[in-house]
This record gives structure tokens, sequence and C-alpha cells, in this order.
């Protein structure tokens, strides 16, 4: 039963609101419908019975009760006004319709409301129904009339009226459901069309948008709702471009390493040891790409997930203070110096921890004792200097630093895939800004992070 239920329901928005509409039309019709036969019915009685009453105070005229019997005086055209009419004084039927024999169900029932000496009507639901009222007389003889007539002229009006009525229910039914199905057709056809534009927009991530003019409010608002996707679809988009890219470039110096390495092994028989070297250089290869492929693909999640990636305006010394709270251990001794309370830079706070956590990891991993960060304003940027006690940059190893996958190091102790200054880096010059190496500093590393001010 409820798959049948769930294939008669319409899948379509127009086919389920027109449905709605067909069943609230119809719920309305059948009740004005069943009011308006009721009414009918009752104003069709109250038509009868003034009828019976008339006829009754019409025979009520030729009844004599100022005697001491009451009896019935003779007038013109009598058999007009004895169809149908019982009268009865002091207990006794006077007269009676030749055709309503005595003891008749209709005669009876004559009988039983003359006996209730008040004015009174009732139905006699014979073939046909007949509908009889009695009319007591004023008096001391207790004479009364009572007056029937049939009710099958009146009931076949009824039933007419009542088949007239739904048959124009059924002609408004259908109607109002091709009415309804036109309109809602129209009505939901630029809705048909902003979706068909939208997924087109989005397959090629489009800059063209619906905006708010000229557009109805419920077209406006879905017209937003879908830039805003459309806005997302094309960053996601952008950032797969980027992604893929980036992926392409940076695997590129390993793989090649790998291939190389592989060709030259082949091209001579190698000893036991070289054999070693050579499966130690693919290894090396191998876990260099695996922490590229990881940390490009941990960015790019962190992107796709925080909407803050979006360039916005950033106070820069609380988001310093954080990170030196988190990300210092108790040996180093960190110090911020600051050219004034608030400066903001033209970026989103989690963008800048992603530029600015690679060179305080690097600055508190080669440190001595003391760690020192010194933001100040200039004339249009911002400048963050990251500085370390450290043992500084071989000077052969600087033309390197913002190299992915090269370490001055490699076998130092310390993890890492030479990707993050890389990183910093990129994520810099993605909002405008830069991360260089002061080559000049003669103690220790610097590096110099320079961002667009808010």
């Amino acid at each position: 039963m409820k798959r049948l239920a769930q294939r008669l329901v319409p899948r379509t928005l127009r086919g389920r609101l027109s449905l709605v509409a067909l069943t609230t039309a119809a719920l309305i019709m059948t009740l004005l419908t069943f009011v308006f036969n009721l009414a009918i019915t009752r104003h069709l009685q109250h038509q009868v019975d003034a009828e019976l009453r008339n006829r009754a105070e019409a025979v009520a005229t030729t009844i004599d009760t100022s005697g001491s019997r009451a009896r019935v005086l003779e007038t013109a055209n009598d058999h007009l006004l004895d169809t149908n009419v019982w009268i009865y004084a002091d207990g006794r039927l006077l007269e009676r319709p030749p055709s309503a024999p005595i003891h008749s169900p209709l005669s009876d029932a004559a009988d039983d409301l003359a006996d209730q000496r008040r004015q009174t009507c009732t139905t006699d639901a014979g073939q046909p129904p007949m509908r009889e009222c009695a009319l007591p007389l004023p008096g001391n003889h207790a004479a009364g009339v009572v007056t029937a007539m049939s009710l099958g002229p009146y009931r076949s009006s009824a039933d007419t009226l009542l088949l007239a009525s739904l048959a124009l229910d059924a002609a408004m039914l259908a109607c109002t459901y091709i009415l309804t199905r036109l309109s809602l057709g129209r009505a939901l056809r630029p809705m048909q069309s902003m979706t068909d534009r939208a997924a087109q927009w989005s397959a090629v991530g489009s800059e063209a948008r619906f905006g708010a003019e000229h557009q109805p409010v419920e077209l406006a608002r879905l017209g937003g709702s879908l830039d805003v996707l459309l806005d997302r679809i094309r960053t996601v988009l952008r950032h797969e471009r980027q992604l893929t890219g980036e992926l392409s470039h940076e695997l590129r110096t390993p793989l090649t390493r790998m291939i190389v390495e592989l060709d030259w092994w082949q091209i001579r028989p190698r000893s036991v040891q070289e054999t070693r070297d050579t499966h130690r250089v693919l290894t090396e290869a191998a876990q260099s790409m695996r922490a590229i492929c990881d940390t490009l693909l941990n960015d790019a999640r962190d992107r796709a997930l925080d909407h803050t990636a979006v360039p916005g305006t950033t106070d820069v010394v609380p988001s310093l203070e954080r990170l030196l709270q988190s990300s210092t251990p108790d040996r180093i001794r960190t110090t911020l110096e600051t050219g004034a309370p608030v400066i903001q830079a033209a970026t989103a706070p989690a963008l800048l921890e992603r530029i600015l956590s690679p060179l305080l990891a690097n600055a508190v991993r080669y440190a001595r004792t003391t760690v020192t960060v010194a933001v100040r304003r200039t004339a249009d940027a911002v400048r963050i200097d990251v500085t370390d006690d450290g043992p500084g940059v071989p000077e052969a190893f600087v033309r390197y630093l913002f190299v992915p996958g090269r370490r001055a190091e490699p076998g130092d102790g310390h993890d890492g895939a030479g990707l993050g200054l890389p990183l910093a880096r990129r994520l810099a010059l993605s909002v405008g800004g830069d991360v260089t190496f002061d080559a000049g500093n003669v103690s220790g590393a610097r590096f110099t992070v320079t961002l667009p001010a808010g």
C-alpha cells in the first residue's frame, strides 16, 4: 500500500502542487455542494409546508363550527379543495380524499396528526413520498384540517440540482487542475532556466552570476543562494586546479630522481652496496613524495573546510601571541616586539597562521635559547620578522631555501619534508605578500613576512 501511494504521488514539484490544489478545491467544492443542496432541500420543504398551510386555511373557511355540530359547507370547485384533505371534528372524520382509503398508511398518518391538535407537519416515506400538515381550528368542536402533497416533483428538482452541481464541480475541478498546471509551469519556468544556467556555470567555473536586480523576491533569494553556491564551486575548482598544479610540480623532482636511479641501475651490473644505495635513494624519494602529498592535501583540505581562507582583515598581534603560546617549548624564550598596539593585515586569521607556523616552527627547532618576533607597520604593508639565535642557514643552501623538498641537513634528526618554507611563501604570495630570508643577519636566521596592510 505504501509503495502504491508513492507511485501515485507525482515526482515533479509542478505535479505535486497541482495535486494539492486539486485536492483542496475538491474538498471545498464538496463542502459547498453539500451546504447548497441542504439549503435547497430545506427551502423546497418550506415551500411545500407553506403550500399545505395555505390549502388548509382555504379548507378551514368551508367548515362551520357555529352550530351544535360542525359541518362542511358546500362550495364551488369542491373537488380542488378536497384533494388530499382530511377534515376532523369532535374526534370524528368528516371528510377524506377518495384516493386515500380508511386505515391506509396516509390516512393513519393524518389521524395521528389530527389527534395532536396542534399545527405540525410530517413526511410519509412511501412511494411517492408525501408531506402532511395539520391545522387545528378554533372553537368548541376540536376541529382540524390535514392536508397532504406529493414530494415527488420537489425531490426531482432537488436531484436535478444535485446532478447539475456535481457536473459543475467536475468542470470546475478540471479547469482548476489545468489552470494550476499552466500557472505553475509558467511560474517555475524561470527556476528551471536558473537551474540549467547554474549547472552550466558550475561545470566551467564561470564568473557569471544571477544577481537580485529585476527579479521577484523569491527568485532573487534563490538567485542569491545559487550565487553563493557558484562562488564556492568556483573556489573549489580553483583549489583543485591549484592542487593539481602543485602536485605535478612538486612531485616531478622526486619522480625524476627515481627514474634516473632506476635507469642507471639497469644500464650496468651493480654491486650489493650500490644496489643498497639505490634502494635507499628510492626509499628517500618515495618518502619525500608521500610527505609532499600529505602536506599539500592537508593544506587543500583545510582551505576547503575553512571559509575564512578567503582574504579578510586580521589583527596580527593577538594571532602572534596565540601562536607563540601554543608552539614554544619551555626551553625557548620568546619575545614579541610590536610597533603599535593594533596592526591589521589584509588576510584571514587562518591563512596568517598557516604562513607564520612554518617560520615559527623552524625558529623554535633551531634556536638555542631565544626567538624574537617583531611586527611593524610600513606605508602600505605589515612586516613580521622572525629571528632565532641558532646556527643560521648555510650560505650554500640559501638559494634552495624555498625549493620544495630540499633541506639543509636531512640527517639532523628533525622531521620534515622541506615544504614548510615553500608553502608559507606560496600562501603569502597568494594574498599579495612574500616571505624572504635576510642574508645580512649574522646572529642566527631571520625570515621576513610581508603582507598587505588591512
